[in-house]
């Protein structure tokens, strides 16, 4: 049969997360106890009021198409939310609402991006950033950023990083998959960078804006260097922070004639988003963060919980993060071991691989994020169940026989 797929499919892969998510779903409904530490999703319920919120509107008739890129009264509340929490003032002309955060990204790289544009990857990365880059024909530049920074990126790797081609840099903060979050002073520095080179666009990703423990405190590029207001792209969305995952509302703040382009395609595409959830989002941003308080403390406990217990794994380190639900331990020391049925682990892939078949744990590979030697694992997951997995993946390391 001849292949009717198209060359541009076959230069992306499908996303590594959702492909390990779908494989631990597919052992437990065969009967496997597999404990999922893959999934970027918060395990809490979606607030009573925003749920609340979504009845009205359908009680109410908002059941039908919407204005491509978001209601007015979704878009004022976007608006507030950027002033109330950034500092950051935009007219309805510059919010572009979406199906979800990922949306937003795409959007803006199809509408921006030339054949052989470059955009700033810092690694470790979410997933599907290359791959978006990819699709709009644009080039990934991947910016290895280091363990002892704190996988964040310097300035100096910024500059060295940039060439006559590039046209995006990506900012993710707190991040996902390492749950760093970059200071006003780090934020700063590449700012200073920034403002030498003006043919250079910012995606500020702050979808995990909300997730902050400890003395961390959230800042987001064009608050910090309002010079790039003009250029950045400030994208946030409902999913992580009001734990609406599969409600898909996306939105973002940015220059109008971004915004403008946005819409276009997205006019061509998807069309609005749903509209009871866009009702839903504004309950979301304008009924208050109470049910903040109690998920952040949860969060902190288990982040806590997991750090130390893999740190209570030989060959296993992880630092503690400052945000989002993730933590980011190295597995290098694991390079060379040896299973019991004698399969040599040559890296975290092979290592990742081995914790399904021992422990029956699913995490992500560092590979998937673009830093080889490490593994993301999200403690968006009861404490009994967190704890029950870092327990066997200790015992199944234990297994093992060091090279």
């Amino acid at each position: 049969m001849k292949n009717y797929l198209s060359e541009r499919l076959a230069q992306i892969k499908p996303s590594p997360t959702i492909a390990i998510s779908d494989k631990a779903r597919e052992l437990r409904a065969a009967g496997e106890d597999v404990i999922s530490l893959s999934q970027g999703e918060p395990d809490f319920e979606t607030p009573e009021h925003i749920k609340v919120a979504a009845i009205r509107a359908m009680q109410d008739g908002h059941t039908r198409y919407t204005a491509v890129d978001g209601i007015p009264e979704l878009k004022q509340a976007i608006r507030d939310k950027f002033k109330l929490d950034n500092g950051l003032s935009y007219e309805h002309s510059q919010i572009s609402v979406s199906t979800g955060g990922k949306q937003v990204l795409y959007n803006a790289f199809m509408a921006t991006l030339n054949a052989g544009d470059e955009v700033i990857i810092p690694a470790p990365y979410w997933v599907s950033y290359p791959d978006m880059v990819v699709l709009a024909e644009g080039r990934p530049v991947i910016a290895a950023c280091l363990a002892q920074n704190d996988f964040k990126l310097t300035a100096e790797e910024l500059e060295a990083a940039i060439t006559p081609a590039t046209r995006w840099l990506i900012l993710n903060s707190p991040s996902n998959p390492t749950g760093s979050v970059y200071n006003q002073h780090e934020l700063k520095a590449l700012a200073e960078v920034l403002l030498r080179h003006p043919q250079i666009l910012v995606m500020s990703d702050d979808i995990y804006e909300h997730l902050i423990y400890g003395k961390a405190e959230f800042s987001t590029l064009a608050q910090v260097e309002p010079k790039l207001f003009s250029r950045t792209l400030t994208c946030n969305g409902m999913s992580k922070a009001y734990c609406m995952t599969g409600w898909r509302v996306g939105f973002a703040g940015g220059p109008e004639p971004l915004i403008r382009a946005m819409a276009k395609l997205q006019s061509q595409s998807t069309s609005n988003p749903t509209s009871i959830s866009q009702h839903a989002a504004i309950a979301g941003l304008t009924g208050g963060r109470a049910f903040l308080k109690d998920m952040l403390n949860a969060y902190e406990e288990r982040r806590n919980s997991v750090v130390n217990l893999l740190n209570g794994i030989e060959s296993i380190t992880c630092a503690t993060p400052d945000g989002a639900f993730y933590v980011y331990p190295s597995c290098q020391g694991l390079n060379g071991a040896i299973s019991p049925d004698g399969t040599r682990l040559e890296n975290d892939t092979d290592v990742c691989a081995y914790l399904l078949e021992a422990a029956k744990v699913t995490v992500v590979p560092g590979e998937a994020f673009g830093s080889p030697g490490y593994f993301r694992v999200s403690y968006a997951l009861g404490i009994d169940q967190l704890v029950e997995a870092c327990d066997r993946i200790q015992l199944a390391c234990e297994k093992l026989e060091r090279a």
